[in-house]
């Protein structure tokens, strides 16, 4: 948690179905507090997001009576308090901001910032985000982005508008393949980062073969030595990562820029990844959720 003084220009709160972070915001845009809990929208006990909101900034809400609310992520859901409209690609900050849904709290205003959808081209079917279209506002830059995770994003944003994404269940799967499938029989599942192995799976990822024959060489490399243990994760972790990220980049021009946005952990390890197909990647500036929770509360005003 940090904390500093100066005017409130918002409240903003990221609250997905595990997580919920809150930034109490100034009207320059800087983080003056911030708060983090596992109250996803998955722990509010009979679906009491108000409690849980109050429990989480009512101090702030009571210091700032006049700050606008905002809030992202699965809290819009059809799982959450109010669901709101996904949102169209390509969409900018205005489309976005125009397909908002308010809720009165007790005499407060809360704004419930939309998701997106991708119709797809052709026969593809739809794709859709929520939360992260907030974290690319804030980035405010241009080309393929990339949002590892749970279920990964790829997004791309030209003149300021994101025009397409494509998810990707990368942590999911791992999570599925090392707790519940036959490859994590002979792993250690908890074991180190091991980097030459993630290396290996990155390397194997990048030749012929698909994913699905790639992955049962996990297995076959325990049962013949070729992969210790505590390597096979990590092996795995690079195969999984390898295949999405060069599914990605086959989206995009080879010179296209490419932001990575979310826990320096996981952006490190896709970093790596993209260095093994030949490309560099840039960090997204500090609290990027935040930072497009403030630029749409100041293209909401006075209407928040």
């Amino acid at each position: 948690m940090v904390s500093g003084g100066g005017p409130v220009g918002c409240i903003g709160l990221d609250w997905g179905t595990s997580n919920l972070r809150a930034y109490r915001i100034a009207a320059d845009g800087r983080v003056l507090d911030r708060r983090e809990s596992t109250a996803g929208i998955l722990k509010a006990a009979d679906g009491d997001f108000a409690g849980t909101l109050r429990a989480t900034v009512g101090d702030w809400l009571d210091a700032e009576p006049d700050a606008p609310v905002l809030l992202s992520g699965m809290i819009g859901s059809r799982q959450g308090w109010l669901e709101v409209p996904y949102c169209p690609c390509p969409a900018g900050i205005d489309a976005i901001a125009a397909a908002v849904r308010r809720l009165d709290l007790d005499g407060r205003t809360l704004t419930f910032i939309p998701g997106l959808l991708d119709p797809g081209a052709g026969d593809a079917p739809p794709d859709v985000m929520r939360g992260e279209e907030v974290q690319l506002l804030g980035c405010g830059t241009e080309g393929l982005h990339g949002l590892p995770g749970t279920h990964g994003k790829w997004a791309v944003v030209e003149d300021g508008r994101i025009t397409r994404f494509q998810t990707h269940m990368t942590g999911e799967v791992y999570e599925l393949l090392v707790r519940h499938s036959i490859l994590g029989r002979l792993m250690d599942a908890d074991a180190p980062q091991d980097a030459d192995a993630f290396d290996l799976g990155l390397a194997r990822a990048a030749q012929p073969g698909g994913l699905l024959h790639h992955l049962f060489g996990t297995r076959t490399l325990g049962l013949t030595g070729g992969l210790a243990a505590g390597a096979q994760p990590s092996y795995l972790s690079g195969l999984l990562i390898g295949h999405e990220v060069g599914a990605a980049l086959a989206s995009v021009p080879a010179d296209a820029p490419v932001t990575l946005v979310g826990s320096p952990r996981l952006c490190a390890l896709y970093a790596r990844a993209l260095a093994a197909f030949g490309r560099t990647a840039t960090d997204a500036p500090p609290d990027a959720a935040a930072a497009g929770l403030h630029r749409l509360a100041q293209r909401l005003r006075p209407s928040v």
